[in-house]
């Protein structure tokens, strides 16, 4: 009984070894075929897109964030309390200097000014009378003296209620555009309640600083360009008019004006956007599409496509290069060493390379 059962488990162990023997060579027989089929195809070629390093006209620029400011602007309030008996603006509308915006009620002025009026026309009559008698010798100089004095003080009190008048009727106090209307017919008007804003929307004013170690780089009549958020794309043109005469001895900023041209009123007093000034003189140099350029803590570097023979085979290849970086201008970086000009450079698909991956170009970018 022992020696079949002993058969059978050596059965057992030998058929058992025998497919672990045939699995284990099927295994390495694909290994071996997979790394023949991968030296005669050669290494996987990674697509990329690629663009020369170009030489470009390259000027310093000082770029700051601006605030746009009205040449003139203010919010229109009351001088004097009352009730709103007329308003002569719509909110949005263009204005002149002088137009009355808001009447306020003057009743009570105008009674005062026909009596005052009338007080003045006697004064006015006893002051000649009063001449007449004093040529004649039939008065005294006194007399004389005091009908002036009745008649003068008739005259202010009548321009005194005139200019109470003129304070009830607000004016434009210039030409501009009116803001939102806050305000409403009958309400009653208290000293520094807002009624709108008006502004003078061309030319307008771009208030921006500088550091005080650039500052010697601008002086009045440099031109500025002005780029908002609201308007992608479009660029603002003004000139600086103005330089702080000091410099902020917190920040050590100086601020500048500029004046910006809007006469299809796209700008509004308010906006922020980005002031760009141009300084110096005008350089050729060496720049690549901003794009290309991977930034990190090592340095920055591109890959630049080169040449390689690989066995018998002749492939581009990848290389990652260090580059020293300059200023930015729009979709160009300047690059101060590192590369030359008319190389290639990778502008998309970095992020499946490492230095030395083969490339095959899917697309290539002129600048």
């Amino acid at each position: 009984m022992a020696n079949p059962e002993r058969r059978v488990i050596l059965r057992t162990v030998l058929i058992v070894a025998v497919v672990i023997a045939l699995i284990g060579g099927l295994k390495l027989w694909r290994e071996h075929a997979a790394r023949a089929a991968h030296a005669h195809q050669g290494a996987f070629e990674v697509s990329v897109s690629a663009a020369p390093v170009v030489k470009v006209s390259w000027r310093s620029e000082i770029h700051t964030v601006a605030s746009l400011v009205a040449t003139a602007g203010v919010n229109l309030t009351p001088q004097l309390s009352g009730q709103v008996t007329g308003i002569y603006f719509h909110s949005g509308e263009h204005v002149q200097k002088g137009q009355r915006l808001v009447q306020l009620d003057d009743s009570n002025q105008l009674a005062a000014l026909a009596e005052d009026r009338a007080n003045e026309a006697l004064a006015r009559i006893n002051y000649e009378r009063a001449q007449h008698l004093y040529a004649a010798r039939a008065t005294s100089l006194a007399a004389l003296d005091t009908a002036r004095a009745d008649e003068q003080s008739a005259k202010a009190a009548v321009d005194n209620v005139r200019a109470t008048l003129a304070k009830l009727a607000v004016s434009a106090p210039f030409s501009g555009w009116m803001g939102v209307r806050q305000i409403s017919l009958g309400e009653y008007l208290s000293p520094g309640t807002e009624i709108a804003a008006l502004n003078v929307w061309n030319p307008l004013r771009a208030e921006f600083t500088v550091p005080q170690s650039q500052s010697g780089l601008i002086h009045p009549g440099q031109p500025v360009e002005l780029t908002v958020d609201a308007f992608p794309g479009r660029s603002f043109q003004g000139r600086i008019t103005a330089i702080n005469s000091q410099v902020n001895p917190n920040t050590r900023n100086v601020t500048v004006e500029a004046i910006v041209q809007n006469p299809h009123r796209r700008l509004r007093p308010g906006m922020f956007g980005e002031a760009r000034i141009l300084v110096g003189t005008v350089h050729k140099r060496l720049a690549v599409p901003t794009v290309a350029v991977t930034y990190s803590t090592f340095g920055d570097y591109v890959y630049v496509i080169k040449d390689r023979k690989v066995g018998t085979h002749e492939m581009q290849v990848a290389v990652s290069t260090p580059i020293r970086t300059g200023h930015t201008r729009g979709e160009l970086t300047e690059v101060r060493a590192g590369l030359h000009l008319g190389e290639q450079v990778v502008t998309a698909g970095q992020i499946k390379l490492r230095n030395g991956a083969p490339v095959v170009i899917h697309r290539r970018s002129a600048h």
